[in-house]
Formats: C-alpha cells, sequence, structure tokens
C-alpha cells in the first residue's frame, strides 16, 4: 500500500480544491452510501482538518476534528472516511492514529469525545475510546458517545 501524505490545517487554510475534495469524499460516503442528511453543518469552521492524498494527490482519507466547546466540551473527532475504492487496506487505522497524535498535539492534557457510528465502537475502542452513552440515532444511524482519557503522567 503507498503511503500517503498527511496535511493538518484549519478550515481557513484549506483552499478551495482541498476543500472541494473533502466534501466529494464526504458527501460520496455519509450521503449516497448512508443516506441523505445535512453533512456541512456548521462546524467545519471551527476544526482541523486532517487530508490524506496518495501519490497522485487523490484525496483516499480525511477526518476533522472540531475544537472544544463547539460540540463538546472536549476536542472532537469525526466525518472519519477512507475513499470506498481503498477500505480494507489498513487506511482507517492509520488515519485515527494520526487524527489522535495531531488532537492530543493541539491539546495536550484533554481526553477526545466521538459520536460514533454503533457498529464501529470496537473499532473506536481499539483506541481506547470508551462508550459514556447509551445508543441513540444521529441522522437515523444508531450512534453511541465514546470517550478517550488521555493516560495519566506519573511524576
Amino acid at each position: 500500500m503507498q503511503a500517503l501524505n498527511w496535511q493538518w490545517l484549519r478550515f481557513a487554510d484549506l483552499g478551495v480544491d482541498a476543500l472541494y475534495d473533502a466534501l466529494a469524499l464526504r458527501c460520496r460516503v455519509f450521503i449516497l452510501e448512508q443516506g441523505a442528511y445535512l453533512d456541512p453543518d456548521g462546524l467545519d469552521r471551527h476544526a482541523w482538518h486532517l487530508l490524506g492524498h496518495d501519490g497522485a494527490g487523490v484525496l483516499q482519507a480525511y477526518l476533522r476534528t472540531v475544537d472544544p466547546g463547539h460540540k463538546y466540551d472536549e476536542p472532537s473527532i469525526g466525518r472519519v472516511i477512507t475513499a470506498p475504492e481503498r477500505r480494507g487496506q489498513g487506511l482507517g487505522l492509520e488515519l485515527m492514529q494520526q487524527g489522535i497524535a495531531r488532537t492530543v498535539a493541539q491539546w495536550p492534557g484533554l481526553g477526545i469525545r466521538i459520536s460514533a457510528q454503533a457498529h464501529l465502537q470496537r473499532f473506536y475502542g481499539s483506541f481506547g475510546f470508551v462508550a459514556v452513552s447509551d445508543e441513540y440515532l444521529e441522522d437515523d444511524i444508531p450512534h453511541i458517545e465514546m470517550l478517550w482519557t488521555p493516560p495519566v503522567v506519573q511524576g
């Protein structure tokens, strides 16, 4: 598998091409595969965006981390996607590792809260996220709130 080139950008720094690519990939996965809902939810402007491009410059993986205080008290990783044709190649693992590392570096000492699709609870659990809510419907898809807590540093 070809390594991806990762970019970690604020909304204003995305540029029109990167923004278009991100929204197009999000549309392919979240709207065409999962059903209609309003993807641009007003939180993109308050988030860091992690984009993974292949050697040809094609966006293959994406997530965003919403700033603390806009969705939850903690930073919140969401819109986690890999291109459908690249699934099963470990990109989701690499994407989450990159996203968690960059989020922790941006807000050291804070936890990370997510609204995970319920069927992905084990996947997110493998990164240390723990369920902190009952299942609920979000955009007609079962979700569960999960929290990652930073390790306690012993002095």
